[in-house]
């Protein structure tokens, strides 16, 4: 506290941290959108799409925006506010699997007949539900040690390779995790791959948009 102002914390590499309450709607449009994408990547899981000539899952954008949302995060916020988005994020993907399966089991009325199809769509297996959690938790929580591990690296700079190196390698953890699990038996190895190069060219594509949040965070902090 300096005469009666709070003073924003700075990351050790010197750049400063914003705190929450200095800017809590972007903070919060941030914690909706992973959360939104968490339970939309839940609901399409079971589905094998084809994108470019490459059939990954259909959680495929879904799942790879929530890595913006938490590069993001930790580069504006800290490491320890992208920690609680992170495990926030597993209360969510819980909660919205007990909602799928609620729904599912619960008796329709009698002149509703999709009910097969509702339950195909929603009915996540215990398969797909193991394997999306595991590589949920341990791609997120690599994802941000990576990021604030490469930012320490390179002194705060290069946000777009700090950005894509974290996330690539983050993602080929989770994408070997959750195909290996909730694929197997099929043709796992052509599902990773597909996944993976997918994922690569959205980490790529999403890179200029985390610089104009990041820009934009700052300047509503007036830390432009």
């Amino acid at each position: 506290m300096t005469n009666g102002i709070k003073q924003p914390r700075r990351h050790p590499e010197g750049d400063r941290i914003v705190e929450i309450d200095e800017a809590p709607f972007p903070f919060m449009v941030l914690i909706c959108t992973f959360a939104g994408l968490i339970v939309a990547a839940a609901a399409v899981g079971s589905k094998i799409v084809t994108i470019f000539g490459f059939t990954p899952s259909a959680t495929v954008v879904a799942y790879s925006m929530t890595f913006l949302c938490t590069d993001v995060i930790s580069e504006v916020y800290g490491k320890q506010r992208s920690k609680q988005l992170v495990s926030a994020g597993i209360i969510v993907y819980l909660l919205s699997i007990v909602v799928f399966q609620l729904a599912i089991h619960w008796p329709a009325a009698a002149f509703w007949t999709n009910q097969a199809a509702y339950a195909s769509v929603l009915g996540m297996s215990t398969r797909i539900f193991v394997a999306g959690i595991i590589g949920f938790i341990l791609s997120q929580y690599h994802d941000i040690w990576a990021f604030h591990f490469w930012r320490k690296v390179m002194r705060g700079k290069h946000l777009w390779l700090r950005n894509n190196l974290s996330t690539m390698t983050s993602h080929l953890i989770g994408t070997i995790i959750f195909i290996t699990i909730a694929f197997w038996g099929g043709p796992v190895m052509k599902i990773i791959i597909g996944q993976y190069v997918v994922k690569l060219m959205i980490a790529v594509l999403d890179t200029p948009l985390a610089y104009l949040l990041v820009a934009q965070i700052r300047k509503r902090a007036n830390y432009a």
